[in-house]
């Protein structure tokens, strides 16, 4: 035969980095059981080296719980391009869904070149937004849209809030006057 029947038990293999088995295993065998039954009843086994191997006899189902799971494990990078919808919107920016579960913050200031003062002025959920990654900081992801967007031949950038001068608030730099009142034991009657 040429063929294997497409009753026979097909597998894939591959690694993941082992501090994310946790992830795709989730609370109580939650994740997994959740791509186990979305994707007819495949066979996945994770070993503690980070090894996956799914088994199942429909190559689709295969695939798409290996697509599940790249999507668990995968991590933005800062410089990639995506085309993700906005799952919420604020008035300081739009969340906008990467992949899987993760999801991106593109601040007001980074939607467009112009001044936008309200994010929901300007996108909505469900909206598609181009972005790029522009920072990874304690676990959050800083998205930019402009970049996107034609840049006005005027635009001048403005500081950045680090390279302001810092408002001292006036003469004595935010310090409370020394005890005018002499020591606060002396106020005891």
């Amino acid at each position: 035969r040429k063929e294997v029947s497409k009753y026979a038990p097909k597998m894939v293999t591959f690694n993941i980095d082992p501090d994310k088995i946790r992830d795709v295993i989730g609370t109580g065998g939650k994740v997994i059981n959740d791509i186990i039954a979305t994707c007819g009843q495949v066979k996945i086994d994770v070993d503690d080296s980070g090894k996956v191997t799914i088994y199942h006899t429909d190559k689709e189902m295969i695939e798409k719980a290996k697509q599940r799971i790249d999507d668990i494990v995968r991590e933005a990078k800062v410089g990639e391009i995506y085309e993700g919808k906005v799952t919420r919107v604020e008035n300081y920016g739009a969340f906008v869904n990467l992949f899987g579960d993760t999801d991106g913050l593109c601040h007001v200031s980074r939607l467009d070149w112009k001044y936008v003062d309200d994010a929901t002025n300007v996108v909505k959920v469900g909206d598609v937004l181009k972005v790029v990654v522009i920072g990874l900081e304690d676990g959050k992801i800083k998205l930019s849209h402009r970049e996107f967007i034609e840049k006005p031949a005027d635009y001048v950038e403005r500081p950045s809030r680090n390279d302001r001068p810092a408002n001292k608030g006036g003469k004595d730099n935010g310090h409370r006057p020394s005890s005018h009142n002499g020591p606060r034991n002396n106020n005891r009657h």
